[in-house]
C-alpha cells in the first residue's frame, strides 16, 4: 500500500474516490467546501433532503461521472463542539473500513483540515496527520499467515492524503504515524502467531532479526544457563514445568546524547499460560497465547524508533518464558530467591507474570535509567475494574504518571491510575519468605503491582497492565496493538529535536 501527502487543490488531483468530511453540526471544512463546489452543491442538496447527516462515523458512498473521481465517500464527523481525538479516530476508522474492501484502487483523503477541540497537541494539523497515518495502517491490518487459502488483494493500492502544505513538520507527522500504526501491526503479528510457533527463543530471533534490519539497534539474549548464574530464579522458576527454555532479551536503541540516561522498557513475554500447577480452565485457554502482548507491545515500539531514528535512549528488556505444568514445574509453597536477593513464596503458579518481572526489573538498575515502563497483561482483575478501554496505571512516581496519563489521551490509547499505597502491601506478608506472590480476592490489579513495586525502589517506575486492552475477544479476536501508541507518544516527547 503507498501513503502520501499531497498539498495540491483538490480539484486538480485525480482519484477513484473523493473521501470528505461532513460535520453534523457547524463549520464545513475547506475541503469540502471546495469538494462541493466542484460538485456543483450536490453535497448541500444531500444533506439538506437527509441523505446524509453528518452524524459521527457514518458513512455514505455516492457515485459520480465526468468529474476528476468516480466516487465520492461521505464520511460523518459530528458536531465540532464535541469532536475530540477518539471521536475523531473514530470517523477515521469508518473512512478505511468503508475503503478498504471497495472498488476503488486510488482514494484522496481529505479529513486533515477537520477540526478536533483541546489543546495544540492533539487539535493541530500535525496531530490529526499522525492519527490519520496511523489509523490507515492498523485499519487495513490482516493476518492471513496460516490460512492455506488467501483473500484475494483488496483493490485499494494508493491512498494520498491532503495537508495545508508540503513542510517538514507535517510529513514528520503523518509519516511517525504510519510508523506506529506499521509498529501496532508488528506488535499484532507477535500477539497472533500460534504458541506453538511463538516460544521464548523464537521471540529472542524476532530480536535478533530486528537488530539486523536495523543497525541503530543492538540486541542481547541471556539464556537459562546465564540467567541461572546471575540469580535470577523466579523466570526460572516459572520455565522449569516447559520444554522451551526462558529467555531475557534485551534490545537498545541508543539515538540520544551518549551521556542521557535511557528511557527503559520491560515486557512480560509469557508465549503461553496454562497457569502451571495452578492450571486454568479450559475454556477460552487459547487466548492465552496473548500473555506475551507486553512483550509484543516492547517491540512494536522499538521497530518505530528503528524507522524514525528518533533523538533518545531506550533500552527494551523482555522476561520470556512458558508457563506449563510437568513434573518439573515450580509448585504452590515453593520458595525462591530473586535477583534482588529477596524471597518469595509462590501460592499460586498462575500469578507468574510478576515472577518474570521482578527478577527483570532488579536487572535493569545496571543501565542507570531515566524512567521505567513494564508493561504486562498481568490481571484478571483489571479487567474487572476497567473494562476493555483502559489500561491501569501505577507508578512510584507522581510525574511520570501523569505524563504516561497525558500520552495516553493525545494518543486515544487511554489508561487510568490506580493507587499504589503501603495499605496494600500487608496483603503479601508471608509467614515463611519475605513475601508471597498474590493477596487475597480483594484490589488483585494493585496488589500484582505492590509486588512489583518491591523491586523498583532504586529508580522512577511505571506499571501498565495492559491484561483487558492487549486484545480483543469474540469475532473480531486478535492482538490490538496497544499500548504501542502510548509508549511513542511518550517517548517522542522525551526526545531531543
Amino acid at each position: 500500500m503507498n501513503f502520501s501527502l499531497s498539498s495540491k487543490a483538490i480539484v486538480s488531483t485525480k482519484a477513484d474516490c473523493l473521501v470528505i468530511g461532513l460535520p453534523e453540526k457547524g463549520t464545513w471544512p475547506e475541503s469540502t467546501t471546495q469538494a462541493d463546489d466542484a460538485l456543483g452543491g450536490l453535497i448541500k442538496t444531500l444533506q439538506k433532503n437527509g441523505d446524509i447527516t453528518g452524524k459521527n462515523a457514518t458513512t455514505r458512498t455516492i457515485p459520480l461521472s465526468d468529474r476528476p473521481w468516480s466516487r465520492l465517500l461521505v464520511v460523518g464527523t459530528g458536531k465540532d463542539s464535541e469532536r475530540t481525538p477518539a471521536t475523531y479516530r473514530k470517523a477515521l476508522i469508518a473512512l478505511v473500513g468503508a475503503l478498504k474492501d471497495g472498488p476503488s484502487k486510488t482514494a484522496l483523503v481529505t479529513l486533515a483540515d477537520t477540526p478536533v477541540s483541546g489543546p495544540d497537541a492533539v487539535s493541530s494539523e500535525e496531530a490529526r496527520l499522525n492519527l490519520i497515518g496511523r489509523t490507515l495502517e492498523e485499519q487495513l491490518y490482516t493476518f492471513t499467515e496460516y490460512k492455506s487459502e488467501k483473500p484475494a488483494a483488496r483493490k485499494l493500492n494508493k491512498v494520498l492524503v491532503t495537508a495545508s502544505g508540503g513542510g517538514k513538520a507535517l510529513k514528520d507527522a503523518f509519516n511517525l504515524g504510519l510508523a506506529t500504526g506499521r509498529g501496532m501491526n508488528f506488535t499484532r503479528d507477535l500477539g497472533n502467531t500460534p504458541p506453538n510457533i511463538c516460544h521464548p527463543e523464537w521471540l529472542a530471533q524476532q530480536a535478533k532479526k530486528l537488530a539486523k534490519d536495523h543497525d541503530c539497534i543492538k540486541t542481547e539474549v541471556l539464556d537459562e544457563k546465564q540467567m541461572e548464574k546471575m540469580g535470577m530464579n523466579t523466570i526460572l522458576a516459572v520455565g522449569k514445568g516447559s520444554t522451551q527454555p526462558p529467555r531475557l532479551i534485551v534490545m537498545e536503541y541508543r539515538g540520544g546524547n551518549p551521556k542521557d540516561k535511557p528511557q527503559v522498557l520491560v515486557g512480560k513475554g509469557i508465549t503461553f499460560d496454562t497457569g502451571g500447577i495452578s492450571l486454568k480452565p479450559g475454556a477460552g485457554m487459547d487466548e492465552m497465547k496473548y500473555d506475551m502482548g507486553g512483550s509484543a507491545g516492547v517491540f512494536g515500539a522499538m521497530q518505530v524508533l528503528a524507522e524514525t531514528k528518533p533523538k533518545i535512549n531506550v533500552v527494551a528488556v523482555i522476561a520470556a518464558a512458558e508457563n506449563m505444568p510437568d513434573g518439573g514445574a515450580c509448585r504452590p509453597g515453593d520458595i525462591v530467591t530473586t535477583l534482588s536477593g529477596q524471597t518469595v513464596e509462590i501460592l499460586n503458579t498462575d500469578a507468574e507474570g510478576r515472577l518474570v518481572l521482578c527478577d527483570a526489573l532488579t536487572y535493569v538498575k545496571k543501565f542507570d535509567p531515566a524512567a521505567v515502563i513494564d508493561m504486562a497483561t498481568l490481571t484478571g482483575a483489571c479487567i474487572v475494574a476497567l473494562g476493555h478501554h483502559a489500561s491501569g496505571l501505577l507508578s512510584n512516581n507522581d510525574e511520570l504518571a501523569n505524563e504516561l496519563l497525558a500520552a495516553g489521551e493525545r494518543a486515544d490509547d487511554r489508561a487510568w491510575r490506580l493507587p499504589l499505597w503501603d495499605d496494600y502491601q500487608s496483603q503479601l506478608d508471608s509467614n515463611f519468605a519475605d513475601m508471597q506472590n498474590i493477596g487475597d480476592r480483594s484490589a488483585g490489579t494493585i496488589t500484582a503491582a505492590c509486588f512489583l513495586s518491591r523491586f523498583t525502589k532504586e529508580y522512577r517506575w511505571a506499571h501498565l497492565d495492559i491484561a483487558g486492552t492487549a486484545w480483543h475477544s469474540g469475532k473480531a479476536k486478535g492482538a490490538s496493538g496497544r499500548p504501542v501508541p502510548l509508549l511513542v507518544d511518550y517517548l517522542m516527547s522525551h526526545a531531543g529535536k
